[in-house]
């Protein structure tokens, strides 16, 4: 496994630890861990490779706005 997630090729369940490591990314940013520090548990060196991640906080910011928003329109 180790020799073939170095090659980036997929094990025979079809994932690859970069997957993994994007999961984890992701579920970070949405439950509002800030980026600065997702990329420093991912071991980023600079800011520019976790910005990826930046737009699922968008998205959920977006939710969280329209959830808000249609609870207002209700009273």
């Amino acid at each position: 496994m180790h020799r073939a997630s170095r090659r980036g090729s997929r094990s025979t369940t079809g994932l690859r630890l970069h997957d993994l490591r994007h999961s984890a990314a992701s579920f970070m940013v949405n439950s509002g861990v800030d980026l600065f520090a997702v990329g420093k548990v991912l071991g980023h060196a600079n800011y520019q490779s976790t910005q990826r991640y930046a737009h699922l906080a968008n998205d959920t910011l977006l939710k969280a706005v329209e959830a808000g928003a249609a609870k207002q329109s209700a009273f």
